[in-house]
């Protein structure tokens, strides 16, 4: 049944239309993917009996669920009856943790993938193949199939894709049929056994859900509920808002009227703090035919790109103005761009000209001034900061190619073999100087790790210490392979403009560890650039 069947079959129902008596229509169905999606009438959910099949919470229960799938036959199935149930074990953990470690949200995967119960068994049916016709145990070309083809083929983003080949790289290997052999953090993998054996041991031995077992720190947990009590008061919020527009309609304009006055507050006090556009002829002027560098075409695209950030938010706020005064007729633009001034929130079309941000509409505005100010003080003479603040650029990755240019038109060497080499000083950002060569940066931030100023290396951030600040970086373009050397037994770490990563994604640097790089890669850590 599609929409317009299942319209029928409500219109029916409400209409008081006579049905058999053996008649029965079972439905399935998932949630919408928004809620005016919703395809069923309301007369047909409140006269139907609703079974619903939700995805077990918790690391044990999705355990137990993954065990589930298999009987004790097919567990003796296998000819290598040891490395097979052993492996299954293995591989009913891997799954259970991939899927769990969603509700960690960005710092657990980069995007939201559907790993389901059919990739599961799928890898069972490899496994089985791979034991029953080789005489050894093909490690990588199982983690290979499992990380990359079964579950790597719903992974789209290369960071999640190294997350998931860590976990399988330490699952799946050999010391794992001795029994003893860690699948996660105080969790071993258990000795031979039957079906029920492992679904006791799983009862027995695997804690609550923690973020210890998926490689995390405690502030991911944290940092989970956090959001989930932000939403919560969000979601009343917008119902507290929806109840008052009930009450305007209902009392007449006076509070209608406290709004419009509110608004236009707002309107006159961003005005005001807005800054100037620059002139983009004066610049060209200043800076004469000799005086073109690749950092001199980043400020320049960076105060062109103010330009039309200020002008669209100067142009808006003065029709929305204009509109409230009864000058304009109010069109659907103005009046979002009214809800969200009312609300707090970055307005769309301003959102889609400026930069990744997840700030409030008052901190936005405070983080816009702040950043205009720096680009203006760069046009005074053209010269690179002696520390450039680097989240304060609209295109970073612009900035980051311009430093290879530079030290690649010096040197002669080949731009595309180039990388950048990153150290981490213990130097802070006032009264800096400028190195001889490269670059220095601030306003970095790590999540789910900090930096040891002394020892010089990341190391376990501290409980509460979500997003704690990085020293001033010190950048140096080098040709690759210098690079990679550099960087051996460091952990490779991305750079993202926001903690919504994905797609935010500028730059991936080597940062000093004495620890193993997949305990970094488990823990999700990375740097940001907005916090």
């Amino acid at each position: 049944l599609g929409g317009g069947g299942l319209g029928a079959l409500g219109e029916h129902e409400e209409g008081g239309a006579l049905l058999h008596k053996d008649f029965r229509l079972f439905l399935t169905a998932g949630p919408p993917p928004t809620p005016t999606a919703q395809l069923i009438p309301p007369s047909v959910l409140q006269a139907c009996i609703k079974v619903t099949s939700e995805a077990p919470t918790g690391l044990r229960a999705n355990m137990k669920r993954a065990l589930a799938h298999f009987s004790g036959d097919m567990l003796e199935s296998c000819s290598k009856d040891a490395e097979y149930k052993s492996m299954v074990f293995s591989l009913c953990f891997f799954h259970a943790v991939v899927i769990e470690r969603r509700q960690f949200g960005r710092q657990g995967w980069n995007a939201s993938y559907p790993f389901a119960s059919g990739d599961l068994m799928i890898c069972n049916g490899v496994l089985f193949n791979y034991l029953e016709n080789c005489v050894h145990v093909p490690w990588e070309d199982l983690r290979y199939l499992v990380g990359e083809i079964m579950y790597g083929g719903h992974i789209s983003d290369t960071w999640d894709r190294r997350v998931c080949a860590t976990y399988l790289e330490q699952m799946l290997r050999p010391g794992l049929f001795a029994g003893g052999l860690e699948l996660a953090p105080g969790f071993a993998a258990p000795p031979l056994c039957d079906l029920d054996g492992y679904q006791a041991f799983v009862d027995e031995h695997l804690a609550t859900t923690s973020p210890h077992l998926f490689g995390l720190h405690p502030n991911a947990e944290v940092d989970v509920l956090t959001k989930r009590a932000d939403s919560l008061f969000a979601d009343i919020v917008q119902m507290q808002a929806a109840a008052s527009a009930s009450a305007r309609g209902l009392a007449g304009g006076g509070a209608a009227g406290a709004e419009t006055a509110a608004v236009q507050e707002c309107i006159a006090e961003i005005l005001e703090r807005l800054p100037e556009t620059f002139v983009m002829d004066d610049l060209a002027c200043r800076i004469g035919s000799n005086g073109r560098s690749p950092m001199v075409g980043v400020v320049l695209q960076e105060c062109q790109r103010a330009n039309v950030l200020l002008g669209e938010v100067r142009r808006s706020l003065v029709e929305l103005s204009l509109g409230l005064e009864g000058v304009l007729t109010v069109n659907q633009a103005m009046d979002e761009l009214y809800r969200d001034l009312l609300h707090d929130h970055v307005p769309r079309a301003w959102a889609a000209r400026a930069y990744p941000s997840l700030k409030p509409l008052g901190a936005w505005l405070d983080d816009l001034v702040v950043r205009i100010g720096e680009l203006d003080l760069w046009c005074t003479d053209f010269k690179v900061p002696a520390c450039v603040w680097l989240p304060g650029l609209f295109n970073p990755i612009a900035f980051l190619t311009a430093v290879k240019q530079l030290t690649s038109r010096k040197n002669g060497w080949a731009l595309d073999r180039m990388g950048l080499a990153c150290e981490v000083t213990k130097k802070e950002k006032g009264g800096i100087s400028a190195p001889r060569e490269g670059v220095y940066v601030h306003g970095l931030h790590l999540e789910g790790a900090r930096w040891d100023i002394k020892m010089g290396e990341l190391e376990q951030c501290r409980v509460k210490e979500m997003l704690p600040a990085l020293p001033v970086i010190h950048l140096r373009a080098l040709p690759g392979e210098k690079v990679a050397a550099l960087g051996a037994g460091s952990y490779l770490c991305p750079l993202y403009r926001t903690r919504s990563r994905g797609p935010t994604f500028v730059h991936a640097f080597f940062l000093k560890t004495s620890h193993e790089p997949l305990r970094w890669i488990l823990a999700g850590v990375c740097m940001l650039m907005a916090v």
